[in-house]
């Protein structure tokens, strides 16, 4: 927590950059604190840093079988701990205010693409063919790597700073399993400055 709180304090002066930065709160995948702040009426950049949530299951043990610690070695299980996640993004915006017919405040569609980093660390349990009683740990770093393409709406309360988004995206990995894709969305909330 107070890396994403030193985070959110050295994105601040990016907020001299362009009207209507925000910071706030993305709950969903990843979990994260979000700073977005306008290049121009249509252009936003945005970066984020929080909690990425694990892969399946059979994402890690196929991670295992294609990377054995030695023959013989047989997956049994694991678990995952210190999980992070970087974005940085840049969107298109268009006012559908008008389209939609709401009285008060605005609302913006957006599309955009970005790159993401993830990492997460996972603790395997094995054993060897000749005694499968016997188990051993092995802990490896999972560092994903890709392109996200997302599509979301930004309603901006026309009362108080602050605005409430949803998005939908897709992640793909270009690191560590190239193609891989996972399906992300979340809601959250900015305070406006």
């Amino acid at each position: 927590m107070k890396r994403l709180f030193l985070l959110a304090i050295c994105l601040m002066p990016m907020s001299l950059m362009a009207q209507e930065p925000g910071i706030g709160l993305r709950m969903g995948e990843p979990f994260s604190i979000t700073y977005k702040t306008f290049l121009d009426d249509h252009i936003s950049i945005e970066g984020m840093f929080g909690s990425a949530g694990p892969n399946s299951a059979s994402y890690y043990r196929n991670t295992f079988e294609n990377n054995r610690p030695g023959p013989n070695t047989f997956y049994i299980g694991h678990s995952t701990s210190n999980r992070w996640s970087m974005n940085f993004r840049m969107a298109y915006h268009e006012d559908i205010t008008d389209m939609i017919g709401i009285g008060s405040g605005y609302l913006l569609a957006y599309a955009g693409a970005g790159a993401q980093l993830r990492s997460v660390m996972v603790d395997y349990v094995y054993s060897q063919g000749t005694n499968p009683n016997v188990t051993f740990a092995e802990q490896r770093r999972n560092m994903d790597f890709g392109p996200e393409g997302f599509v979301g709406s930004e309603y901006y309360i026309e009362e108080i700073p602050l605005s409430v988004f949803v998005e939908v995206g897709l992640f793909m990995e270009l690191v560590e399993r190239f193609g891989h894709f996972r399906l992300q969305g979340a809601i959250g909330a900015r305070y406006l400055f």
